[in-house]
């Protein structure tokens, strides 16, 4: 399931991501990478250890926390302290899928049932750069507008294109969600929406009710907590 979640960042956001980012140093991204992708990704990264990785993290973390769809599609139990990533002309991140366990510097360890990419460049920044995911349907090319999301399972297999032009910069993070099972976590994010949409349209049906029922119901048999 890849969702598309826009507006995380509004545009004030997105200016100071990038202000503090132009001044900050950066160091080889494959300092955060497993053996396999380390042998296929080029791209520059923000030093987990450093002050604005840290304040950059906590106001993605917060704007994360208050976007609806977000908890929706994801039904988040641990979020990975983001990371920060830019890839400049000739770089790219070539095939791979993300590791199945990540630990974070305070040592807590999730496991990694989605992946995330926060867009901080526009897709008129740069040129390639494309994130292209693999599932079940074909392969899906991502490129969003700065400030928007999107997720998908982080058993997919995936990619970043070559940049042949300017700077992609993005946030990029993984989730250990409360429902483990990817189908699981599809069936409930399509009745909330259903929920959603019928509280909406028709707020006083008696059957919003049941359908509410269910869902908890089914979040309470699956969820992992």
């Amino acid at each position: 399931m890849i969702v598309h979640i826009p507006e995380v960042l509004d545009k004030d956001q997105i200016a100071h991501c990038r202000g503090v980012m132009e001044r900050a140093a950066w160091i080889d991204g494959r300092a955060t990478a497993g053996h396999q992708s380390m042998r296929v990704k080029y791209n520059l990264q923000l030093p987990e250890d450093s002050l604005e990785h840290e304040k950059l993290g906590d106001m993605v973390c917060q704007a994360l926390q208050k976007n609806p769809l977000f908890i929706s599609a994801v039904l988040p139990h641990t979020i990975f302290p983001p990371l920060f990533n830019r890839y400049d002309a000739g770089m790219k991140f070539g095939t791979h899928v993300d590791n199945s366990i990540r630990q974070s510097r305070d040592g807590t360890r999730i496991r990694t049932d989605v992946s995330a990419t926060l867009f901080l460049s526009g897709p008129d920044d740069y040129d390639g750069g494309e994130l292209t995911v693999e599932d079940t349907y074909g392969s899906h090319s991502v490129k969003l507008p700065a400030g928007d999301l999107v997720v998908y399972p982080s058993d997919s297999l995936h990619y970043v294109t070559p940049i042949t032009r300017g700077s992609r910069i993005a946030s990029f993070f993984w989730i250990q969600s409360l429902i483990r099972d990817t189908r699981q976590r599809a069936l409930l994010f399509d009745l909330d929406a259903s929920i959603m949409r019928l509280t909406r349209e028709v707020p006083d049906n008696p059957a919003l009710v049941s359908l509410t029922a269910t869902y908890h119901n089914l979040l309470r048999l699956w969820a992992e907590v």
